[in-house]
């Protein structure tokens, strides 16, 4: 009798999932809206396979995040996972992990320590370069189409200097504007709307309010877009003689694609990211093998494949 009720105790604790792994999530920020897509995907997979996710906001805090992966190391979780508020702090995250033995995963933003993480720690994000190739490109093919191939001017609103996304992306669409193909575009500014909608909009009434010429504008992200589509809207332009672009392909950037005022942005898939993160998290958990760098493609979405991407992001 004894052995069948000790038996039966066990049963039920592991059908609890008292045995699960408890997984501590450090989020930059909740208030953005793709980071909300990445972390109910996180919490999904998580449902999945039965672990536990604490989820936490830094509220873009570079300090609240170095405390709250301090926290999880103290209670003993079984692995963090951290989308980083700044990717140059990221150094001492992985350094406060690997110390305590416990696996860490980025997700979304690179850390700039990548080629150098522990080998119990790993990323899963996307390659930022490529959203900033496929941006320009096809911005550079929507001008020829135009008929605009001298002198093109365009702007770009960059996310925050601090994280590598906003630097190579902007990167990436210089590298196009800097071919023999697409050389007739330069770019007569570029400022930071640190991702958000408002200061974005803001950067272009400033642009347009002195008086810049501008046939496009290239943002990092889709809430900078979103923004300056506005902007541009606002002061009575005609986005058939403009290229507006953004990077993510969430709701709000394809309704505006299916309006005509943004022309196109880079589906960042935030879905994929998100699984993919705690996949590697619970892997790691248990000791099993991981890929240590994990990318998910971007692609380009635009009016034409517009109802290819209806149920993403």
């Amino acid at each position: 009798m004894k052995k069948f009720v000790t038996a039966a105790v066990l049963a039920t604790l592991m059908s609890s999932g008292a045995y699960a792994e408890n997984i501590g999530l450090s989020m930059a920020a909740f208030d953005d809206n793709f980071l909300t897509v990445l972390r109910n995907a996180m919490n999904e997979k998580g449902e999945e396979l039965g672990v536990t996710i604490q989820a936490e906001d830094a509220q873009n805090e570079v300090g609240k995040q170095l405390n709250q992966i301090q926290n999880f190391v103290a209670s003993g979780v079984d692995a963090i996972i951290v989308n980083p508020v700044d990717t140059d702090a990221t150094i001492p995250m992985s350094k406060l992990a690997e110390e305590a033995g416990i696996p860490l995963v980025y997700v979304n933003r690179e850390p700039v320590n990548l080629m150098k993480l522990p080998a119990n720690q790993a990323y899963v994000g996307s390659q930022e370069i490529e959203a900033g190739n496929q941006q320009g490109q096809h911005a550079c093919d929507l001008f020829k189409a135009m008929g605009k191939t001298e002198d093109v001017k365009v702007a770009i609103l960059m996310g925050d200097l601090s994280h590598q996304a906003a630097r190579l992306r902007t990167q990436g669409a210089e590298e196009i504007f800097a071919g023999d193909e697409c050389n007739f575009i330069s770019v007569v500014d570029k400022q930071t709307g640190m991702w958000q909608r408002t200061l974005g909009m803001d950067m272009v009434a400033n642009w347009l309010s002195a008086g810049q010429e501008i046939d496009g504008v290239l943002a990092n992200n889709d809430e900078m877009a979103v923004g300056a589509a506005q902007a541009l809207r606002t002061a009575g332009a005609n986005f058939d003689e403009l290229v507006v672009a953004g990077v993510d392909g969430t709701i709000d950037a394809k309704a505006l694609i299916e309006s005509g005022e943004i022309d196109h942005t880079v589906f960042q898939d935030a879905v994929g990211q998100g699984k993919g993160a705690v996949d590697a998290a619970v892997k790691l958990a248990r000791g099993e093998a991981a890929d240590q760098v994990v990318y998910i493609p971007f692609q380009l979405i635009t009016l034409e494949n517009l109802a290819d991407f209806a149920e993403t992001n």
